[in-house]
């Protein structure tokens, strides 16, 4: 054995070497369910809520998922981020109930029953349907809540809110019975977005738009003689129910001569288009021969293509010379411009097309009974048989599909209820439309800003809300008609119904005769009870979800309306967050939120879209089993949610040492404390500004503010690179690696090492704190393994009852900040020569190395000298020495040596020193670890 290695085995049992009980592996996926437990059994929630019950709420209102499935990456996203800000804001000190909830009606619920059933489904009856949605929902509103719970999010899970419930419905009720009253309710014939695959009306909320090729035409539409007007349309489907052509009076019309089918003809068309039409009709020979104004137009009259019908040509502003030809097909029972126009001119709403998109019996025999996709082609070649194709053209078109059923849908005529933005109303008279766009620019804030833009645009061109539905498994429209087909629709009916659904549920309007739903209510002799039929129609689950401000804020008195936040995907501009705008504002005049948070989707790496088909799908429930809760949400905290979210299970098991590094400082701090006591520590008053420890203590000072203002902000990402980072950098790069020679080798009560431990105290304390919003296990884990905490966290159970760190009073100057700058810059030129002399010399530690300080200012080099062993700890050092001049003639610089052959190595910290042997009674040691192992063997 050699005499280093002897040294070392007998020097190993005098070192202060770091123990804890912080175990380095973090074993998450079996030790978070436990600790899952201890929360249950100890109340966790309940506790934060009583520690501050006398604090100010802050309520984050939760948007309400379907309860159709297991939760999937998205849902991860969502709740982690919501978790994290309320988290925070409890620590900040705030009152923070929060009580999640489910959207259980609907056509996602009821198609999943669909599917289970298949051709039974057309054997049952509504109640037998309905009764299995209900239990359909309520099992995997419950699986969900177990899943949300293992990701660590705390809330009241015992008092979830949940869409289907009687006291919700009733009170999603109130809410129409409000619309009512200030008369914004109406039934009427109009173009909706229908759904052909699940033959229901959709709202706009229920819409996605997808790239498709369709075939585009150029029809010949006859006037007298030759002439003609050239027609455009994108869906020949809709010709049979052409009632009229639009054109726009402001705009010059062409009177153009052309040869086709070796016939003379004269078409009419926008001017501007002239030159694009017959190019793409492949006619080169063509004539303009006069112009006209698009009034001129508005006295014509022309002749169906196929049909033995004749219309007008009608004026519309909309009609623009960008697409087409400048004259526009026009429909009523096809689109919104076509309705209107048609209303303004008292055309009929026609609308030829069945629920299941078929052709009814009022269109040519050829086409009755085909699909309108079958149809498509059929009229393009009767068109063409009958000579008045101009031409055809394969567009690509972004086009409107049902959210659930991902296909294409129609605009379609149906009677449906609807709930109007234009109408006004109050004191002072004003619509929807207008008073959500008030509150859009001057009330709400949004995160991020461009939020506000996305919401008004939005708000500022939507139609009427469509709040009818033709579905099972929902909200029944509280309506009864009398035997001439009236509608009997009041506030107090409404509020009558309201009443029943409160006591029996929804099923009521299946099971009860309308006598019995109205109760006590007389409606009247024009509406006998026993002559009554109830609506078929459902409820828009958004006019639900978007009650949700009513049935949750304001029902429970934990909670308070409005919400200070809304939190959910970008889509929801579209969906919830409108949707509860527009309600909130109908009935109470304010906006349901103070704040609107969005985030946006996850995606694979290259930044398309995931399916659940792709190998970079993630698993929500797979990735927690794997990786445990704490790696998933700190990857979610990572990503900057504002943007669209790459993710891949790859990608979040590489992040996995993200998370052990936070880890593994936590675990040093602590391991280095387990002899710590406060009552003894050297208190921060005795960290002169001149040390390392001083500005260790001004690093966690400016963490703290940092982090705080970040979360503040929502900038999740931010703070979770700010505390990675010191993790990495300050801790364990600087600090930490300063400190370990006087943390093993000084003696245990030496004034320098208590006051490390002094510092690694406030440093986990703080951290621990900091991160218990985002790693909510591992904080309560550490938090469990710090002895001597303040005070005022002494007595807590769980670092989610304490409130963040606040940074200390400690009073930095400019110039310190500046000589601490120096010496960070002159440690990263000392780190640059050692490199080279493990490269060059072969010098393998810094131990063997002494770091040589140059300052020419006697005041400088003085205040440099007060830093004392700081200096060669900062390198990792085996001695430091300060000179006067430099050679090379800088004012300040530094050069490290190499003192393997000069200085002998201390047996027990191993730092080369001239000072070694030179005391008698342990002549292999250093004055400083003599006299440590004296004082370890005397006591």
């Amino acid at each position: 054995m050699s005499t280093d290695t002897q040294n070392k085995k007998n020097y190993k049992d005098t070192l202060n070497l770091p123990k804890t009980d912080f175990a380095m592996e973090a074993k998450l996926v079996a030790n978070e369910p436990t600790r899952l437990a201890k929360w249950r059994a100890m109340d966790l929630y309940g506790k934060v809520l009583e520690s501050r019950k006398t604090s100010e709420k802050w309520v984050l209102h939760d948007g309400p998922p379907f309860a159709n499935g297991d939760i999937h990456i998205g849902h991860l996203i969502n709740k982690t981020l919501k978790d994290v800000i309320i988290r925070f804001r409890t620590m900040q000190g705030k009152q923070t109930p929060y009580v999640p909830g489910w959207d259980c009606h609907g056509l996602p619920i009821e198609h999943k029953i669909q599917e289970q059933l298949g051709s039974k489904w057309r054997e049952m009856d509504v109640a037998a349907v309905r009764k299995l949605c209900f239990e359909y929902a309520q099992k995997y509103a419950g699986l969900q809540s177990e899943q949300f719970q293992r990701l660590g999010i705390l809330g009241d899970w015992k008092h979830p809110y949940l869409t289907m419930t009687p006291g919700y419905e009733a009170s999603t009720l109130e809410v129409f019975a409000k619309f009512v009253e200030a008369g914004l309710v109406y039934k009427k014939l109009k173009p909706v977005p229908w759904s052909v695959s699940n033959q229901t009306a959709l709202a706009d909320a229920e819409l996605e738009y997808k790239d498709v090729d369709d075939t585009s035409i150029f029809v010949e539409f006859p006037l007298e003689g030759n002439q003609y007007l050239l027609v455009w349309t994108t869906t020949p489907w809709t010709l049979p129910a052409n009632l009229a052509v639009a054109a726009n009076p402001d705009v010059e019309y062409a009177q153009v001569k052309y040869q086709k089918d070796g016939q003379e003809r004269v078409g009419l068309l926008a001017s501007a288009l002239v030159e694009k039409v017959f190019s793409i009709a492949g006619i080169a020979n063509y004539q303009i021969e006069r112009t006209l104004s698009g009034s001129d137009l508005l006295k014509l009259e022309y002749h169906h293509p196929f049909i033995n019908r004749v219309g007008k040509i009608l004026p519309a502003e909309y009609v623009t010379t960008t697409d087409g030809t400048g004259l526009v097909h026009t429909a009523p029972g096809h689109g919104e411009e076509d309705y209107e126009t048609g209303i303004a001119n008292k055309l009929e709403v026609y609308s030829p097309v069945l629920a299941n998109g078929r052709f009814d019996q009022t269109v040519p025999e050829w086409i009755i009974g085909k699909t309108i996709w079958e149809a498509n082609p059929l009229i393009i070649e009767h068109l063409k048989n009958k000579g008045l194709l101009l031409a055809t053209q394969t567009i690509r078109h972004s086009y409107p599909h049902d959210w659930r059923s991902k296909k294409p849908i129609i605009f379609r005529a149906t009677e449906q209820w609807f709930v109007s933005t234009d109408h006004q109303y109050g004191k002072p008279a004003k619509s929807l439309r207008t008073r959500a766009q008030d509150a859009i620019e001057k009330e709400i804030q949004f995160v991020p800003e461009w939020g506000r833009a996305r919401l008004l645009g939005m708000i500022e061109s939507r139609p009427d809300w469509c709040i009818s539905r033709q579905r099972a498994w929902g909200l029944p429209i509280p309506v009864f008609y009398n035997e001439q087909g009236e509608a009997l629709l009041t506030p107090d009916s409404v509020r009558a119904v309201a009443k029943r659904f409160a006591q029996k549920g929804s099923d009521a309007w299946f099971t009860d005769s309308p006598a019995d739903l109205l109760g006590d209510f007389d409606p009247g002799a024009k509406f006998p009870k026993d002559k009554l039929r109830k609506e078929k129609d459902i409820f828009d689950v958004w006019f639900e979800s978007g009650s949700s401000w009513h049935g949750v804020l304001q029902a429970r008195p934990e909670l308070k309306f409005p919400a200070d936040l809304y939190l959910e995907g970008s889509d929801q501009h579209r969906g919830w967050f409108q949707l509860s705008l527009l309600p909130s504002l109908g009935v109470t005049g304010q906006p349901p939120f103070k704040q609107v948070l969005t985030h946006g989707f996850v995606v694979k790496p290259d930044g398309t879209k995931v399916s659940k088909s792709d190998k970079e799908y993630v698993t929500a429930t797979k990735e927690i089993d794997t990786h445990g809760a704490d790696v998933l949400r700190l990857w979610c905290s990572s990503v900057d949610y504002q943007n669209d979210i790459p993710s891949s299970p790859q990608a979040i098991k590489e992040f996995g040492d993200k998370y052990r590094k936070i880890r593994n400082t936590l675990r040093y701090l602590l391991s280095n404390l387990y002899d710590y006591d406060s009552a003894f520590s050297v208190q921060r008053s005795a960290s002169p500004l001149n040390s390392l420890d001083a500005w260790a203590l001004d690093q966690l000072d400016q963490l703290i503010c940092d982090v705080r203002e970040n979360y503040e902000t929502y900038q999740l990402h931010k703070v979770f690179r700010l505390l990675h980072d010191f993790c990495a950098v300050q801790i364990s790069a600087v600090y930490g690696n300063a400190m370990k020679d006087r943390l093993y080798c000084e003696a245990p009560n030496s004034p320098l090492r208590r006051r490390c431990q002094y510092v690694m105290h406030q440093m986990v304390v703080a951290l621990t704190k900091m991160i218990a919003p985002i790693l909510v296990f591992t904080a309560d884990e550490a938090w469990e393994q710090i002895s001597h905490k303040p005070a005022e966290d002494s007595n807590l159970a769980s670092v989610h009852l304490a409130l963040l760190p606040e940074p200390s009073q400690q009073q930095i100057s400019a110039d310190q900040r500046e000589e601490w700058k120096l010496l960070m810059e002159l440690r990263d030129q000392a780190l640059l020569q050692l490199d080279q002399l493990k490269k060059q010399a072969g010098m393998n530690k810094a131990l063997d190395a002494e770091v040589v300080y140059y300052i020419n200012d006697p005041k400088m080099r003085l205040r440099l000298q007060a830093y004392g062993a700081d200096l060669e700890d900062l390198v990792g050092a085996g001695h430091h020495s300060i000179e006067e001049k430099n050679p090379d003639g800088q004012a300040v610089a530094v050069k490290v040596l190499d003192r393997r052959q000069d200085y002998q190595a201390c047996a027990r910290s191993w730092k080369r020193r001239p000072d070694v042997g030179q005391d008698a009674e342990y002549p292999d040691l250093c004055l400083r670890d003599a006299q440590a192992v004296r004082a370890l063997r005397t006591t």
